[in-house]
């Protein structure tokens, strides 16, 4: 499926060779070393492994944390609480406020409409009274001329 390769000859092939070229090593001028003494000698510590190993080294002292010292803050906890306190006292007062200025304008909403409800309603009646009373048809019966006798009514 692949065409195969064209091979060639060993010495047909083009030979490249390359020479590795040496690093100049860098030459640092240090400062002189000054021998200087500890202050004290350190321990020299051997232990004994499982496997019958020593190992010798110097113990090392456990470094202990600097000691925490506790600052006091320069206003205190309770008055830290109590200025939140009043914070969210002032927040819920406003919100209260906020909330009775609503219920008083409801209030004063729903008296104008039962007021004009009133003032809408009576005028009507009034117009109702006061409208003039023409003949309507019907029967109109005068009660002075009524006469009423073994509880029957005579017109």
């Amino acid at each position: 499926m692949y065409p195969e390769p064209a091979r060639q000859a060993p010495a047909d092939r083009a030979v490249d060779v390359h020479q590795p070229t040496p690093i100049q090593p860098v030459v640092v001028q240090s400062a002189p070393l000054v021998p200087a003494q500890p202050g004290h000698v350190p321990a020299v510590a051997s232990i004994v492994l499982p496997d019958g190993r020593v190992v010798t080294g110097y113990s090392l002292t456990p470094m202990q944390p600097d000691p925490v010292v506790t600052v006091k803050p320069p206003v205190s906890r309770a008055a830290v609480n109590v200025a939140l306190g009043g914070v969210g006292f002032l927040a819920v007062c406003g919100g209260l406020l906020l909330l009775t200025t609503f219920i008083t304008a409801l209030t004063a909403l729903i008296t104008q409409l039962i007021t004009l409800a009133a003032v809408i309603f009576g005028g009507w009646i009034a117009v109702q009274i006061f409208k003039p009373h023409g003949h309507q048809g019907g029967t109109t019966v005068n009660i002075r001329k009524a006469v009423i006798k073994r509880n029957h009514f005579h017109s």
